[in-house]
């Protein structure tokens, strides 16, 4: 039998990268795409406080199970902490997308920059790679950048602005440190056009995200 994978996104960027990332790593499965993309601009408004969505968040997780989903992966890395509050209350695995790329930043390098263009990506994403660090007793430094410009100039619908703000931005980071922690998925496509030498300074969510989720899927 095909087995289900349902993705809750905060933007609906993220819907078709991540369909074809589960047809190459996953194979035959089926998607449930679920999106509310009215999370981040509260988050944006709130201050970050992912509590006011987590409600909204664990009733996206509770349709997922109803609809048969043998696991739910969590595309956004700003409310990656709902992940821990929500799967008590839900039988269905939940993948937290950028865990797996924590894991793997942390264990290769101890000076690791972490990019994002939001800041309510920014500070969970520097909490989970302190967290990963201390749970490995390693000692790591971090070099955080927030490329606001390129948001800005994304939600302005300037989407070359975008590229090229956070392109030299992430070149110019990479210089400082051994690796580079991409903070949202989305950022990957960027990286993408670096050369290959380049893009071996990069570490992005989906790829080990979406790992994590074939091994959830095949237990």
């Amino acid at each position: 039998m095909k087995k289900k994978l349902a993705i809750i996104h905060t933007t609906p960027v993220t819907i078709e990268p991540l369909k074809d990332l589960a047809k190459k790593i996953i194979g035959d499965c089926e998607i449930i795409n679920l999106v509310d993309d009215s999370i981040l601009p509260q988050l944006g408004q709130n201050g970050g406080n992912v509590q006011e969505v987590a409600g909204r968040w664990e009733s996206y997780a509770k349709v997922a199970e109803q609809l048969g989903a043998d696991c739910i992966l969590n595309a956004c890395s700003s409310i990656g902490d709902l992940v821990t509050y929500t799967q008590p209350r839900v039988s269905t695995p939940i993948v937290r997308i950028d865990e797996a790329m924590a894991e793997y930043a942390v264990t290769s390098a101890e000076i690791i920059g972490v990019a994002a263009t939001l800041e309510t990506t920014l500070k969970p994403t520097l909490e989970l790679l302190k967290q990963k660090a201390a749970e490995k007793k390693k000692t790591v430094e971090f070099e955080p950048i927030l490329v606001a410009s390129a948001y800005q100039k994304l939600i302005a619908n300037d989407k070359e602005g975008h590229d090229s703000d956070l392109a030299a931005a992430l070149r110019e980071l990479a210089e400082k440190v051994e690796i580079v922690v991409l903070a949202q998925a989305s950022m990957a496509r960027v990286v993408s056009t670096f050369t290959p030498e380049e893009q071996s300074r990069f570490v992005t969510s989906p790829e080990l995200g979406m790992e994590a989720v074939k091994r959830t899927i095949q237990k």
